[in-house]
């Protein structure tokens, strides 16, 4: 059993860490936002390979992957429930591409066994407080044990030591430390692990049979119009107010990311309301991490919208990288999926814009296409990027996910904030919560 890390137990120091000792006092402008000039250096590598998956926190953990499988096409490929041996917790993983999410609920309110009982307490108060949501954004790294020591050295909260987990001759290296708020980070090396997913667990098909799996199969590939993702392409976070700087020098000084980008409330803003972002980006830019903190507007943001909601920071949305959005935004519209309402107008801006702009390339997919499926389209002169926002994925009016398709732009789609928000604040509107 893996034993987790007493928070004041005392670490090795990594001598080689980054020198942030200075805090906000070092300063810069960039677009407008006042930058600690330590977020700015760019690492040769800082040990980050990609994102590995993500878990969520949820009142039903079958039912969360069903609706994954059933409305966004993925595939279920590992489990751990009561058929493994876990009487009081049960996973439900499911994957596209190279983008996989966890889902985990209890099933039981208490258990003797006192590591389990403080599990399902924190599981069901996460789900108490916030509703369904992200809990853990997990990382591939090189070298599990020095990005673990360099993050508990530069302020990360040790969760669990660097542990290798054995299974049938192969090795799951694994840890995990603590962000700002409930978010944790599980580090992971799986170069000598051959499993399904983690030790103690089994594949979909030996927990529900071939039939089931068949099944899904057809489904996803014969019945409905087939959804196709690449991978995580970014992940984004909410802080309170005037948190988002500390949030930021956080995953400098712990994993060595650098500032990628970042506006500020003079480009994200409407006559009603304003946010700031900056994004952190790992040295190979295949992990990036927007951090978002509401600005001052004359009525509520979508920030401050998700804030109250979740009852705190957390992640708000996840962007997954498609090869094709115009059939992917169609087929999972079909499948049931809901995506914000872009207004007309845009589109009339849109092609005034592209008029207006010299660019070396054209856009290959049609305008009036992109019209029909309500994709937006950020551009400057080397590439552009097409995206399109979910509406909230439960109840509450907190996680939602992006659809995004890059050519040879790797912006955040500045460009459509204004026209995003607006659309945001008619949805605000109907909640009753734009005040």
């Amino acid at each position: 059993m893996v034993e987790p890390v007493n928070p004041l137990s005392e670490h090795v120091l990594v001598k080689d860490s980054l020198d942030l000792s200075s805090s906000l006092a070092k300063t810069n402008q960039l677009e407008g936002l006042s930058i600690d000039s330590s977020l700015m250096p760019k690492l040769a590598n800082d040990g980050f390979v990609a994102y590995d998956h993500v878990t969520f926190y949820v009142s039903n953990a079958k039912l969360s992957s069903r609706f994954f499988i059933n409305s966004l096409g993925f595939y279920p490929i590992a489990y751990k429930g009561l058929e493994t041996g876990s009487k009081n917790i049960c996973h439900h993983v499911v994957s596209n591409g190279s983008v996989t999410f966890q889902f985990v609920s209890t099933l039981r309110s208490f258990s003797d066994n006192k590591n389990e009982d403080l599990m399902i307490k924190e599981i069901q108060n996460h789900v108490a407080k916030h509703g369904d949501g992200v809990k853990d954004v997990a990382f591939q790294v090189e070298n599990v044990s020095h990005v673990f020591e360099l993050a508990v050295a530069n302020g990360a909260r040790p969760i669990l030591k660097p542990t290798a987990l054995e299974e049938e001759g192969s090795t799951l290296v694994i840890a995990k430390v603590g962000a700002l708020g409930d978010v944790v980070h599980t580090l992971i090396n799986r170069s000598q692990y051959k499993g399904v997913f983690m030790p103690g667990y089994i594949s979909y098909e030996d927990a529900f049979g071939h039939d089931y799996m068949q099944t899904v199969t057809e489904l996803n590939e014969k019945v409905l119009p087939k959804v196709s993702f690449a991978c995580i392409d970014h992940c984004v976070q909410n802080q309170d107010w005037n948190e988002m700087f500390q949030s930021c020098e956080f995953y400098a000084k712990a994993f060595g990311f650098h500032q990628f980008w970042s506006v500020d409330e003079n480009v994200i803003c409407t006559q009603y309301s304003a946010l700031r972002s900056t994004v952190m980006a790992s040295s190979n830019e295949l992990v990036k991490m927007p951090i978002n903190e509401p600005a001052k507007g004359l009525k509520k943001s979508q920030i401050e919208e998700f804030l109250d909601f979740y009852e705190g920071p957390g992640v708000q949305h996840i962007a997954l990288l498609t090869p094709n959005i115009v059939s992917t935004v169609k087929n999972m519209k079909f499948r049931g999926v809901e995506f914000i309402n872009v207004p007309p107008k845009y589109y009339s801006r849109l092609r005034q814009r592209l008029l207006e702009t010299k660019r070396n390339y054209e856009i290959k997919e049609s305008l009036d296409e992109l019209e029909k499926a309500g994709i937006l389209v950020d551009f400057d002169e080397n590439g552009y990027l097409l995206q399109l926002f979910s509406k909230p994925m439960q109840d509450r009016p907190t996680l939602f996910l992006e659809v995004i398709q890059r050519e040879n732009h790797n912006g955040f789609g500045a460009g459509n904030f204004k026209a995003l928000f607006e659309t945001l604040e008619l949805e605000q509107q109907r909640r009753g919560n734009l005040v």
